[in-house]
């Protein structure tokens, strides 16, 4: 296609030469092999490809504009935003409102773009929201703390709780078994205690009736060995006790005794039989003694001594007696087979046989 065009010069330009014009140029492969440092140039792929590429350029050049062209032919539409109510900045709702009050509290315009930013809360863009946002930070960080430490005192407070309740359960249980235990100890002195009076009720009916026994052989006059129911005889003696039987006499010979006979006369008594003083004299000895038992020692005014042994009580344990005088009771303490008086008459230290001295003060045993 030639063009008659005049240049810009004035020159006159011949038209286009053709392809034939200038022969027809085919590259071979060295041709289009890329040179260094510059775009390979790729070969020509025929026509049709270019021209549909140049075609399709150009329908979405038209499409655009006509795209264009009918967005401004259009009207315009109004946007409106709703009105919202005024809302807290963020500070405020954190309790840290106190620099936004004091900035809107001022008479400094703020620029429309300042504000815009105070509300978009965009660091920077308004004097003071930084260290507003900073104070906001320490509030909630101070809110969070007082929050962990009220939960961690609630914790603690229970843990005491729990602890005191438990201290609480085992003292009442540990006093609980204290008074169990005090309850059974309570019970059993009181079991021992009844039984103790029983006892003693036992004894002290013994001894009522073994006095009045007495009574009865002392009005009727002394007995002999089986009655056993003398009073003072002339001199101021006296029998040692009554309602009596001789079981075992001074000098018996048994495995009984530990030195192989017997040292002294029993009297077979119920326990509780009241005891007396053969004469007057004082008692230089009152107490347990092994085998004897309970023991009283009368000496007599002219040294004699005279033991009452295996008593079941003792009535005087020191000073001066006289004749007849009840100075315990009959029992069955220390060696025995059964209750009785053992009586035993020393002289200068030796044995002598109890019934023969008796009645040599004119007793009749």
């Amino acid at each position: 296609m030639a063009s008659n065009s005049p240049s810009p010069e004035g020159i006159d330009v011949p038209e286009t030469p053709t392809a034939g014009a200038w022969g027809e140029w085919n590259p071979t492969e060295d041709s289009a092999r890329s040179v260094r440092g510059k775009h390979r140039v790729l070969k020509q792929r025929g026509g049709l490809a270019r021209s549909s590429t140049v075609l399709g350029v150009g329908v979405i050049a038209a499409v655009g504009a006509g795209g264009i062209a009918t967005a401004q032919d259009r009207p315009q539409v109004a946007i409106s935003m709703p009105s919202l109510p005024d809302l807290p900045d963020l500070p405020d709702l954190l309790g840290g409102g106190g620099h936004a009050s004091a900035a809107a509290g001022t008479d400094t315009a703020v620029p429309a773009g300042a504000a815009a930013a105070q509300s978009a809360g965009i660091p920077g863009q308004a004097d003071g929201r930084g260290h507003g946002q900073a104070d906001a930070g320490e509030a909630l960080r101070h809110r969070i703390l007082q929050q962990a430490e009220s939960q961690q005192e609630a914790v603690e407070t229970q843990a005491r709780a729990d602890a005191e309740r438990t201290a609480r359960e085992a003292a009442a249980q540990e006093a609980r078994a204290q008074k169990e235990a005090a309850d059974k100890e309570a019970e059993t002195a009181r079991a021992a205690a009844e039984k103790a009076a029983a006892e003693k009720a036992e004894v002290d009916k013994a001894a009522e009736a073994a006095a009045t026994t007495a009574a009865k052989a002392a009005e009727g006059g002394g007995s002999g060995s089986g009655a056993g129911a003398g009073t003072k005889a002339s001199g101021g003696y006296s029998l040692p006790t009554s309602s009596y039987t001789l079981t075992s006499h001074y000098g018996d010979s048994g495995s009984m005794w530990s030195s192989g006979h017997h040292t002294g006369l029993d009297f077979a008594a119920p326990t509780g039989t009241p005891v007396k003083a053969v004469g007057g004299g004082k008692v230089i000895s009152a107490g347990w003694s092994g085998a004897y038992g309970y023991r009283i020692v009368l000496q007599l005014d002219d040294g004699t001594e005279v033991w009452y042994c295996h008593l079941s009580s003792m009535s005087v344990t020191s000073g001066t007696v006289g004749a007849g005088e009840t100075i315990g009771r009959v029992g069955a303490t220390g060696n025995v087979t059964g209750a009785h008086l053992h009586l035993e008459v020393r002289k200068g230290g030796s044995t002598v046989d109890p019934l023969a001295w008796l009645e040599s003060k004119g007793l009749s045993v």
